[in-house]
């Protein structure tokens, strides 16, 4: 079964990201994030009652300002591993879509659930490969440990793309790599396909029905 443990304690930092220059540096990036994030809960609590009556309107927030900044195609090729070799242009397109879906969905609810949770913005530090930064930060929470969320980011030339999100020294990509060639190995590279389909339509459900008595 596909595990999403992960993705709901990196859900609520998701937003932070937006556009860069060609060639910016690890301090800009830093600096994008905290710009960015407080961009989007100041978007999401000028809209909130909005948001409340018509939970499907934060997918249009997420779209507008997070979806651009990652490379989902990236993040689903690093969790396929050598099976997306095996894939077809159909299927890697088909999956990523998915992939896709199943990560905006999941940061949705957990969007939804924001309760002022204070972030906490550390350096950037330079990435293990040309034109990467590892971009830090901490989640704080009144009577909590502060969990530390690490974003691994690349300029592509034309801007910052996240490719893997590191919660707890737990790596996104790395964990659902076991998942998903758990469930290849089950019901090939179709069923898996199939399998996120199923996982938005279950997500779907689950968030048009928030807030609703």
């Amino acid at each position: 079964m596909i595990q999403r443990r992960h993705v709901l304690l990196l859900a609520a930092l998701w937003p932070l990201f937006w556009g860069a220059s060609v060639g910016a540096s690890a301090d800009d990036a830093t600096a994008l994030v905290k710009r960015t994030a407080e961009r989007m809960l100041t978007t999401l609590e000028a809209r909130r009652a909005e948001v409340n009556r018509n939970p499907s309107l934060i997918f249009g927030m997420i779209d507008d300002i997070l979806a651009p900044h990652f490379d989902f195609e990236k993040i689903t090729q690093g969790a396929l591993g050598a099976h997306w070799r095996e894939a077809t242009p159909a299927q890697q397109k088909a999956l990523t879509n998915g992939f896709k879906q199943v990560l905006v969905r999941t940061y949705a609810r957990s969007l939804l659930n924001y309760s002022g949770q204070e972030v906490r913005y550390l350096p950037a530090k330079p990435g293990s490969r040309n034109n990467t930064v590892t971009v830090s930060t901490e989640v704080r929470a009144p009577g909590a440990s502060p969990i530390p969320i690490d974003y691994r980011m690349y300029d592509n030339g034309s801007g910052w793309k996240v490719y893997d999100v590191i919660v707890n020294n737990a790596s996104l990509v790395s964990n659902y790599r076991s998942s998903f060639s758990t469930e290849i190995q089950q019901r090939g590279i179709d069923g898996l396909i199939a399998k996120l389909g199923e996982m938005n339509r279950k997500g779907n459900d689950s968030t048009s029905g928030k807030g609703q008595g």
